[in-house]
């Protein structure tokens, strides 16, 4: 099997990208409890499709090496992780009051292997963003990360440990200026809240504005101090197309790649902007929103692409699966292959699916005046701002690869001994998702109740310096171990019925 990751030439650069890709077999198996509409089972079907479209053959495929804590806490603090080590199902009535302190119950509910899934997510974010910084790859994917509303102190919107803002922490270590940019129909307030104050990070956030979750993201949140100016909000109404998204998005991310001139991109790629998510009232379609992933891929700059929101799985899946393509270079057929979920997309079986008739409320008034804005705020920034020096911290390390781990298998066994805290083992038994038929209704949706912005919370100050300088490397991937395409297609996962 080729596992350079070299992908296809594309647009009008045309030059070949090497792809690294992460995923680990038992993320699928996470289960938030019955009606919750965050399902990790739709990263396992994502994962299916791009082994039955063969796109797993061009990329390096890794599964990742669990973030331990002291990796999360370079962002969280330090109670608030052990919560999450600690916490179980059979002992949160014994905790209540950390439960109401650190938000965990409603949204963001108590599981089995709760710690093991915050992990297993940060360190593929993480890893990807090492891949990045060693020039390994040219684009990293991690689609069961992007969980963009964490907090320092607390889980929110589904979220519970900051993986993007861990990523990002890891790539500031090689790169002057980091740009994040997030597609998820929610704000992306855990990010922008971090980096408030730094000019080392642009935050640029697309998303729904106005009596919805979490109820920030007001275009004239622009940064503060030494982050004036570096984020960006873009307030959208219901029922947003194609057209009209990207009358926005490239004209302000063109100018900010011309003025910012990042060394890396983060880019959150939230699929509940999509037409028909369960909880979204967007109408992109999914070329629309890979559209954006093209965009980004075009500028030749290192690039990180995440997961994030996604409630409607089947539409999740084609999404991420298709933008998978688009970071190789390769088109993807319409026809969905054969494969073990095949059942869930029908009754046309294709990867592409219609957006709606539903009313755009995106005046092109509207539009002109937020672009306007927000092309005004880039115009007032300093182009690429110099970074004061300071002692860097090390690099995270790429260890050897083990010659004598030759078995694919045996090297994605959950039990074996890789590189975690010795201390806890990572469990390999969840307990595994029922699946239940999705609603067409918009049930269970995020709560409303606004994160206020403390700037105790940031990971940030003016000097980059909260937990950010000195603290150990982080070995977070699997280094230069692939996880052969075969380990997708085990007996071991089951077949669920039809969404």
């Amino acid at each position: 099997m080729d596992t350079g990751g070299n992908s296809l030439p594309s647009g009008p650069d045309g030059v070949k990208r090497k792809v690294s890709y992460f995923y680990d077999p038992e993320v699928g198996n996470y289960y938030y409890g019955q009606g919750h509409p965050m399902k990790p089972h739709r990263i396992r079907m994502t994962h299916a499709l791009l082994a039955h479209y063969g796109l797993l053959q061009n990329m390096q495929v890794y599964k990742p090496l669990p973030a331990r804590e002291r990796d999360l806490c370079r962002f969280h603090a330090d109670d608030y992780v052990n919560f999450l080590r600690s916490i179980t199902p059979e002992t949160q009535q014994d905790q209540l009051r950390q439960l109401k302190r650190f938000n965990v119950g409603e949204d963001c509910p108590v599981f089995d292997g709760l710690f093991s899934f915050c992990q297993t997510y940060a360190g593929g974010s993480v890893g990807g963003a090492v891949k990045l910084n060693h020039n390994i790859c040219d684009i990293a994917i991690n689609w069961a990360g992007g969980l963009h509303h964490a907090k320092k102190c607390e889980a929110s919107g589904f979220c519970y440990v900051n993986d993007i803002v861990l990523a990002i922490l890891e790539l500031l270590k090689q790169h002057q200026r980091v740009l994040y940019v997030d597609i998820d129909i929610h704000h992306g307030d855990g990010v922008e809240e971090a980096f408030y104050t730094s000019d080392r990070v642009m935050t640029v956030s697309f998303h729904k504005f106005g009596d919805y979750f979490p109820g920030t993201g007001d275009i004239r949140d622009i940064g503060y101090s030494k982050g004036k100016y570096y984020s960006l909000n873009v307030p959208l109404d219901d029922g947003i197309d194609d057209e009209s998204y990207h009358f926005l998005f490239k004209p302000i991310i063109g100018k900010v790649m011309e003025v910012f001139k990042p060394g890396a991109v983060v880019l959150q790629c939230g699929a509940d902007s999509l037409s028909g998510d369960r909880l979204g009232c967007f109408n992109l379609s999914i070329k629309g929103h890979a559209e954006c992933v093209k965009f980004m891929r075009s500028f030749n700059v290192p690039l990180l692409l995440l997961g994030g929101g996604g409630y409607t799985i089947r539409n999740v899946a084609r999404c991420w699966c298709y933008e998978t393509g688009v970071a190789l270079g390769t088109e993807v057929d319409d026809q969905l292959p054969q494969h073990e979920y095949y059942e869930y997309f029908g009754p046309d079986y294709t990867l592409h699916v219609a957006p709606s008739n539903m009313e755009n409320k995106n005046t092109r008034q509207l539009l002109e005046e937020i672009r306007n804005n927000l092309l005004d705020n880039l115009s007032k920034l300093q182009h690429a701002p110099s970074v004061q020096f300071q002692e860097r911290p090390h690099d995270t390390e790429l260890p050897e690869a083990d010659e004598d781990q030759d078995d694919a298998d045996e090297r994605c066994d959950p039990d074996s001994d890789m590189e975690v805290d010795e201390k806890r083992p990572i469990p390999s038994r969840v307990k595994r998702e029922a699946i239940e038929p999705e609603r067409k209704d918009s049930e269970a949706p995020k709560g409303t109740a606004e994160q206020a912005r403390g700037f105790d919370n940031m990971a940030t100050n003016e000097t980059l310096s909260t937990k950010s300088v000195d603290v150990r490397p982080m070995a977070i991937d699997e280094p230069t171990v692939k996880v052969e395409q075969e380990t997708s297609n085990k007996a071991s996962d089951p077949i669920y019925p039809k969404s």
